[in-house]
């Protein structure tokens, strides 16, 4: 492979998209387990806090109950691990904002702690990947508790009831393992499944117009066509399966017949022109509920679960490699942040915090992604101070209306932010001014207007300091993916033109390579939507793409007759 870099153009400018933001999509498959687990553990201490006449306490166990959101996806074994570090992130985020309120009331001194926090919390949100509702939940907490009245005698008790929240989101979280103690695992093979018939069926489709680009194998260039899309989502669907059976622990029969599927769904991106999709979706339909798991025949069993211990015995990338990427954003996270909330305060706002927080919510994969979220948080939050206003009156009868209202938005927000994000900021934004009045009820027009107003400057600003501080490594990261594509593929390639390749070695290879095209394509997407950057080089990404996948199908003949019978060339 060449290791000649593009020859540099004139950086375009890319317009920044307003069609189809607010568009809702199909909500998740499991969005009723993050809204039910955020009840249970919010409304457990709130309600115990509420018979104690103590709710002026509760800012500090939502810090522990808001935990419960994470980790969904996770199986079980990585789940425990997960929410364990994300209660312990949450404590040492709100440890750090009370001993700062203890120490200083200065409004500056604060919201430059605020800012360097949800710069810290979006940083190790991404290099964790620990997903949604990623950084937002802990510089809400952290920033809420920078400008909550605080001595330096409370700090250890307030920590306390975080701690004992935690705990208790903790067991929530886990809870439902209890009763289907594979189901993360299921859930992500069925969901590996569906988008691989999905892709099938799209490429048959395209091969019946004659729209399809003929490169073998189910290799085509490209990147706009809508079997193309698929077999992007197929790819990356296929490789989170892998990395949830890989985390997933110990490996009983069940889950190893979950592999065999997985190792089907492979089969099937490489040679799309011979699978049946019906029998895909068969198979994830079985997976849905509490059936047994599919048994298909194990034809190569050794060899498939071989290179899955293989896999695991495998190094991680050192955390020093993975922060570098990231800090762009970490930087964007703290100007942005900071400077939201410096002027928010120079316009007299009462809950800077607010602008800082909105501003951290912002900042996703690229300035376009952020302009998005940036609309979306505008939306949600103007229509959800209107539902405020509606109810204001029904919380304001009594502290017991008060908890349940507050309850009821958590669990209306979990279940709609999946369908677009701004949906479900109408149901945060009251209960984050519901909220505020655990120490006492408020004036509903003040809270209404701070609230406006905060979100309009957190927007604004944190949307200038994403264009401001623009990622223009975003180049370099690509020629990086485009290498460990060629090494996987060139190492792919020597293992099936062995002879007698090592045990398990095929099936290693094969799963290295792909995990370097999902890479390729992600990061690829995320340097696109950069407002302002270099030209990329899109028909290299477009080559290496097609000859990875071409590999990918080689890998499969390489596994005998038993799992293809024919790929096409």
């Amino acid at each position: 492979m060449s290791s000649a870099r593009p020859t540099p153009s004139p950086t375009p400018v890319r317009r920044l998209p307003l069609a189809g933001v607010l568009r809702l999509n199909r909500p998740s498959d499991i969005w009723f387990k993050p809204a039910l687990s955020v009840v249970v553990a919010v409304g457990v201490p709130n309600l115990t806090l509420l018979a104690l006449g103590r709710l002026d306490l509760a800012l500090y166990t939502m810090a522990g109950s808001l935990c419960a959101l994470y980790a969904h996806n996770l199986p079980y074994a990585a789940r425990g691990r997960a929410l364990a570090w994300v209660v312990l992130g949450m404590l040492a985020s709100v440890a750090v904002a009370l001993l700062t309120a203890s120490l200083t009331s200065s409004a500056a001194v604060l919201v430059a702690v605020g800012a360097l926090l949800a710069a810290a919390h979006k940083s190790m949100s991404d290099v964790t990947r620990i997903g949604p509702p990623g950084p937002v939940i802990f510089t809400f907490i952290s920033s809420a508790s920078l400008f909550a009245p605080q001595t330096l005698g409370q700090v250890p008790g307030h920590l306390a009831l975080a701690a004992a929240a935690g705990a208790w989101a903790w067991l929530v979280g886990m809870a439902p393992g209890l009763l289907r103690p594979h189901g993360p695992e299921r859930r992500a093979t069925a969901r590996a499944l569906n988008a691989t018939a999905a892709y099938v069926e799209a490429y048959v489709e395209a091969s019946a117009t004659g729209t399809r680009s003929g490169t073998g194998g189910g290799a085509h260039s490209g990147t706009g066509s809508g079997h193309e899309r698929a077999r992007a989502t197929a790819s990356a669907t296929v490789h989170a399966a892998w990395q949830s059976l890989l985390a997933a622990g110990a490996r009983p029969e069940p889950r190893r017949a979950l592999e065999r599927l997985v190792v089907r769904a492979e089969v099937a991106l490489a040679a799309p022109a011979d699978t049946d999709p019906a029998r895909l979706h068969s198979w994830a339909r079985d997976l849905r509920g509490t059936s047994p798991v599919p048994r298909l025949e194990p034809a190569q069993a050794a060899d498939e679960l071989l290179g899955v211990e293989i896999e695991l015995a495998a190094g991680k990338r050192k955390l020093s490699s993975r922060l570098g990427p990231l800090l762009p954003f970490a930087l964007r996270t703290a100007l942005g942040c900071a400077l939201a909330g410096y002027v928010s305060l120079a316009l007299g706002v009462g809950r800077p915090y607010w602008a800082l927080v909105t501003a951290a919510s912002l900042y996703q994969a690229n300035t376009t992604l952020t302009w998005s979220r940036g609309v979306q948080r505008v939306v949600g939050n103007v229509v959800g101070v209107l539902l405020f206003a509606v109810v204001a009156p029904l919380a304001h009868l009594g502290p017991a209306a008060l908890v349940l209202c507050c309850l009821a938005l958590n669990f209306g927000a979990e279940a709609l932010i999946t369908r677009n994000y701004w949906l479900g900021s109408i149901c945060v934004t009251p209960m984050a001014l519901l909220i505020t009045e655990f120490t006492g009820f408020q004036e509903p027009g003040a809270l209404m207007a701070d609230r406006v107003v905060d979100t309009l400057v957190g927007a604004v600003v944190g949307f200038v300091a994403a264009v401001a501080v623009t990622n223009r490594r975003a180049g370099d990261h690509i020629e990086n993916a485009l290498d460990a594509v060629e090494h996987a593929r060139e190492h792919a390639a020597r293992i099936v033109a062995a002879e007698r390749p090592a045990p398990g070695a095929l099936e290693s290879a094969r799963r290295r390579l792909a995990a370097a095209l999902v890479e390729l394509r992600a990061t690829a997407d995320a340097a696109a939507g950069e407002w302002w950057q270099r030209a990329l080089p899109q028909e290299r990404v477009v080559l290496a793409e097609r000859t990875g996948h071409r590999t990918l199908a080689a890998t499969v003949r390489g596994q005998g007759p038993h799992l293809l019978e024919d790929v096409q060339a």
